[in-house]
């Protein structure tokens, strides 16, 4: 008799399990189709990143002729601006992903039904993640085979499974960031989305996207330690550059699980607050 009520209580928790996943996947289903309806927005978006990594690339050959450099050197200098401007695409892609879920909402004229379902914002917020996440890999997929045919970047030393743990591991950090960017548009619904900038900004500006963090001011030095960007940067130029493999970029990884495990439980806990106060004050359907 126990052991049936256990059969079914198993059954019962995996048949609820299935049906939040099947939740989940719709969002990232209905991220597929806003991506069909807006192709245009996506291929001027994939321009953009294109132009921007190889106009950044480009610096890196321009010091060939001011400096004497070896063509080690000039490979390796190449290929740290090629990681730079790739991860710096892929972070604003998922970082748009999921700031402008309010924002899409509110053109579509969605925004009340989709909050208003019997979907849990866990759930809600994990599909639209992910969506993000899969967006964001394949098109800087697209832009490091595009700067492959103009500079010539040798990976054969790369430790591509560390490189891929390390990703994984810091875009669970970037999604509780971007969590936490999407409550300026639902705030404040004129600007809201731009606002969201800012928070790319400040990780543009301390990560060492473009240049090493031994060059920033003291005190930006100390404000790039709390950046999830700052860690992953590290742990992927680590991996392909120099072959490293999982054990030695544990002073990347480690930081990397602590930003994930306190960022996307405050994310959605400031999100789930935010979206209570603008139910309450009408905030929500508000278009300007």
């Amino acid at each position: 008799m126990i052991q049936a009520r256990s059969l079914s209580d198993l059954r019962g928790a995996l048949r609820s399990m299935g049906a939040e996943a099947n939740k989940g996947y719709a969002f990232v289903e209905r991220g597929w189709y806003f991506t069909k309806r807006y192709w245009a927005w996506e291929v001027v978006w994939l321009i953009y990143n294109v132009v921007n990594a190889l106009a950044v690339t480009f610096i890196s050959t321009a010091f060939q002729g001011t400096i004497h450099l070896t063509q080690e050197q000039l490979n390796h200098i190449i290929l740290y601006l090629a990681i730079g401007t790739a991860i710096w695409s892929y972070v604003s892609v998922v970082f748009d992903g999921v700031t402008e879920t309010v924002t899409i909402e509110r053109w579509e004229g969605t925004i009340e039904y989709t909050f208003m379902a019997p979907v849990s914002r866990l759930v809600h917020m994990l599909g639209i993640c992910v969506f993000s996440l899969l967006h964001g890999f394949v098109l800087t997929a697209l832009q490091l085979i595009v700067l492959g045919m103009f500079f010539h970047i040798d990976l054969s030393g790369a430790d591509w499974s560390a490189a891929i743990v390390i990703l994984a591991i810091g875009s669970v950090s970037l999604i509780g960031l971007g969590i936490v960017s999407a409550i300026l548009p639902m705030l404040f619904t004129e600007r809201g989305a731009q606002m969201a900038y800012i928070i790319r900004a400040v990780l543009l500006l301390v990560s060492g996207v473009y240049y090493p963090i031994s060059v920033l001011p003291g005190w930006m030095q100390q404000i790039s330690k709390v950046s999830p960007a700052t860690y992953l940067l590290d742990g992927l130029r680590g991996s392909i550059q120099n072959g490293k493999g999982l054990a030695s970029l544990w002073s990347d990884i480690w930081p990397l699980l602590i930003c994930g495990a306190i960022s996307v439980p405050l994310g959605l806990f400031i999100f789930n607050r935010a979206e209570r106060y603008a139910k309450r004050t009408g905030k929500l359907k508000r278009n300007g």
